[in-house]
């Protein structure tokens, strides 16, 4: 028989061996219960027969209260006895827990051993490590693919501005050079016809100023 056959047959063996015992101590305990309670029985009716007799029969009676005492005697031996029986009953329990205790506790410690077999402080370490770097790249990696489509080009805000300003200042340029080149007397005509001129010229100007602004956006746009 092998090691592990023997251990458990051993084991069995204990465990069927304590519970014979407690049904074998608590059965005992059960018939200690109906002997007592015969007892009580006999001494109740003692007692009876030498209240019956005390002034009668005063022989009667105090054989009676002989009786009597001798039952008295046999329940306290039979106290003493069921004491000494729940005593062991209750240890062979205590101990059988703490047998099966011990039982779980070591599976639970061959358990813990087989995981940490393979485990190392070194090889956490070093997975841990793994991980981190791994996380660094991912995190490399998200920043990069979140950052606005611009092909590398690094566009100087401050030029920008500059450039804008160029042209406002060139648009103005224009604007005060066309009004210099209006004639300073203007023929008379008829009020809708001047308005109308008016009006041709200042929707030229800002067809002209739309066009320039929507080229201005295609160029910073590229």
């Amino acid at each position: 028989m092998s090691g592990w056959m023997s251990w458990f047959a051993g084991k069995k063996d204990t465990r069927e061996g304590a519970r014979d015992a407690i049904v074998g101590l608590r059965q005992q305990l059960l018939m200690l219960e109906k002997k007592e309670e015969h007892l009580n029985k006999k001494i109740e009716e003692e007692m009876k027969k030498a209240k019956a007799n005390a002034t009668s029969n005063k022989r009667l009676a105090m054989a009676a209260l002989r009786q009597k005492k001798a039952h008295e005697n046999e329940l306290d031996r039979i106290a003493g006895t069921r004491l000494t029986l729940e005593t062991q009953v209750n240890a062979i329990e205590s101990a059988n827990l703490n047998a099966e205790t011990m039982v779980a506790m070591k599976k639970g410690a061959d358990a813990l051993k087989g995981i940490h077999s393979n485990l190392t402080a070194e090889g956490v370490d070093a997975t841990m490590d793994k991980i981190r770097e791994q996380m660094d790249l991912t995190n490399e990696i998200s920043d990069a693919i979140s950052n606005p489509v611009g092909m590398g080009i690094v566009l100087d805000e401050d030029d920008l501005k500059e450039e804008l300003e160029a042209l406002e200042q060139e648009q103005l340029d224009d604007r005060l050079a066309g009004a210099d080149r209006v004639p300073s007397h203007i023929p008379a005509s008829p009020v809708g016809q001047t308005t109308g001129r008016v009006n041709n010229t200042a929707q030229a100007e800002e067809d002209d100023e739309e066009a320039q602004l929507r080229q201005l956006q295609a160029e910073l746009a590229m």
